[in-house]
């Protein structure tokens, strides 16, 4: 049987979405797919995956029909739906969104080339998070702190990037080489972090997805081309936004993001960037 009504839902890598399925429809099997979403042309696997939905009594041979999906770059139909997700911030469920900010924090998320010695052409496609790629250490963050072992991490990531540009416009800097380092940006226990999270055109803009481990964060604000602190922060939701722990940045857009740091010993990991969440 076709399919009464073709509802999307649009989940980032590592997502989670809940969902109520309302079985109130005639006995049939009903059709349930997944294709990729591309709001930037990258390589990913181009599979439409589906599985059917049986009502009881519904007869095996009963064709099911595909019906026609969304085009695999329907920006406005994704954006639809992220921005109509709410928190249900009830009297038993409230949305504690902070409103007072102890740090304001900027990051730029973007591509570099640093030179690779191994690497076929001497050179290889790096992430960095405000210019500076992440870099692996011996000993774990958490365990460094915790027994005072030097010369592990340096607590002086960049709350905000170094070189401020059109982020998203079509002049990108020439000069694609980013720092390399072990860097952490440390937050007190118990402190509110409002995070503004910017894609850019650097070699290419992308979809970023964003996890923090531990706890959740509510989204206040999304929005396409550079972020104006000015104007869209005026937009925010501080009432009802969505709560999740991993959100997608907009290819060429940014995200704003708000929560409490009240779990200690913590990592926020953002293409290999640390945030600590430490007692002071």
């Amino acid at each position: 049987t076709k399919p009464f009504k073709t509802d999307t839902i649009v989940i980032a890598p590592g997502q989670t979405t809940s969902v109520l399925l309302k079985a109130n429809r005639a006995a049939g099997k009903y059709l349930v797919a997944a294709t990729p979403f591309m709001d930037s042309p990258i390589a990913v696997d181009n599979v439409t995956a589906t599985a059917t939905l049986h009502y009881t009594g519904s007869l095996g041979s009963t064709i099911t029909t595909l019906t026609s999906l969304p085009p695999k770059n329907a920006t406005p139909v994704a954006t639809n739906f992220t921005d109509s997700l709410r928190s249900l911030n009830s009297k038993k469920y409230p949305a504690r969104v902070p409103q007072k900010v102890d740090h304001s924090l900027f990051f730029t998320i973007s591509l570099g080339v640093n030179p690779c010695p191994t690497c076929v052409n001497g050179s290889k496609v790096v992430a960095a998070i405000n210019n500076v790629t992440f870099v692996m250490p011996k000993v774990s963050l958490l365990q460094a702190h915790f027994f005072n072992i030097s010369g592990v991490f340096i607590d002086d990531f960049p709350g905000k990037p170094p070189v401020v540009y059109d982020f998203t416009g079509t002049q990108q800097p020439t000069n694609l080489r980013t720092n390399r380092g072990t860097r952490v940006y440390r937050l007190a226990y118990n402190s509110t972090v409002q995070l503004v999270l910017q894609d850019t055109g650097m070699i290419t803009p992308e979809n970023h997805p964003l996890h923090l481990h531990g706890f959740n964060f509510f989204v206040v604000g999304r929005g396409q081309g550079n972020f104006n602190p000015k104007k869209d922060t005026k937009k925010f939701n501080l009432v009802d936004p969505v709560e999740r722990n991993t959100v997608g940045v907009p290819s060429g857009g940014w995200t704003a993001i708000r929560f409490r740091a009240d779990n200690p010993g913590e990592d926020f990991n953002l293409i290999r960037v640390w945030i600590k969440v430490c007692k002071l």
